[in-house]
């Protein structure tokens, strides 16, 4: 049997796929009813706890919001770390710090269980589509194993190294996409001063070598609109991502001045309220200052 705990905006499209693809029974569990009464429609049983979910399972999938929840759900007084049994195998597809990583494969290893950081690109529709990126870090073991799951929620699949490189390289593609993102938000609001229809701009950088994943899912998909709903890639995920960055950069002995600069801003729009809200909300706090 498969687990999976956490069936939030990610984790709900990919627990749905794994039920609809792999063939295996899926056993589920989240604070929250509603999820997991909609996936009961397509054969998920729903766990009465943590526990409850790796005694049962052989491969537990985690995908939660960060590292102290990670932290609980695999050793807290009733984790996944003393309910699995050995053999088992943990699958971590949030996003948290590469140091959690390391420490989760070792104390998982030393009970005979295999981890694997193994968080996830891409956007929400990806993740509901079977889409996403996945970049996985642990045993060569391991990732062969849990390989033919992942390719019923992602179409590109990288084992990147030992533990801990998965989230190594997810959180420099947060990075990456977070400046990015700045970058529009600064360019809109410069064509929106000049008197540039924004729509045609964006098309124009689109055309050129500006282009990019940022400009054509963020930007034109969100900043354009103005639309940041709740209940996406909120900015205080974006700011908890660029933390994890910028204690990376401080263990490498290096001072990444754009990280810091999203990082700031980030913080700008969860100040003005904005902290809900999908992250091209930045967006707004650049016109603002503008005005």
């Amino acid at each position: 049997m498969l687990g999976f705990v956490g069936v939030g905006v990610m984790g709900e499209p990919m627990c749905r796929n794994l039920a609809q693809k792999s063939g295996e029974q899926v056993c589920a569990f989240d604070m929250d009813d509603a999820p997991l009464e909609r996936l009961g429609e397509v054969g998920v049983y729903a766990g009465e706890s943590i526990a409850d979910i790796g005694q049962r399972s052989d491969i537990v999938f985690l995908s939660l919001p960060g590292r102290t929840a990670v932290q609980k759900v695999c050793i807290g007084g009733s984790g996944l770390l003393s309910n699995m049994r050995p053999g088992g195998c943990v699958v971590d597809l949030s996003t948290t710090s590469v140091s959690l990583a390391k420490d989760l494969h070792a104390r998982f290893g030393a009970r005979g269980i295999q981890f694997c950081d193994a968080p996830v690109a891409r956007t929400r529709e990806a993740a509901q589509e079977g889409t996403l990126s996945v970049m996985v870090g642990g045993a060569e073991k391991a990732f062969d194993r849990i390989r033919p799951l992942l390719e019923h929620i992602a179409t590109d699949i990288t084992h990147c190294g030992p533990a801990g490189a998965g989230q190594t390289m997810k959180i420099v593609n947060n990075m990456v996409l977070f400046q990015n993102v700045v970058a529009l938000a600064e360019a809109l609001a410069l064509i929106r001063h000049s008197g540039i229809r924004p729509d045609l701009a964006f098309e124009v950088l689109s055309k050129g070598s500006a282009d990019s994943f940022a400009l054509r899912n963020h930007g034109m998909k969100a900043m354009l609109p103005g639309l940041f709903p709740d209940r996406a890639y909120s900015t205080l995920y974006a700011l908890k991502d660029v933390r994890y960055a910028l204690e990376l950069a401080r263990d490498a002995g290096l001072e990444l001045s754009g990280t810091s600069n999203a990082r700031l801003l980030l913080k700008r729009a969860s100040e003005a309220g904005f902290g809900e809200a999908y992250f091209p909300v930045v967006a707004r706090v650049i016109a603002k200052k503008g005005r």
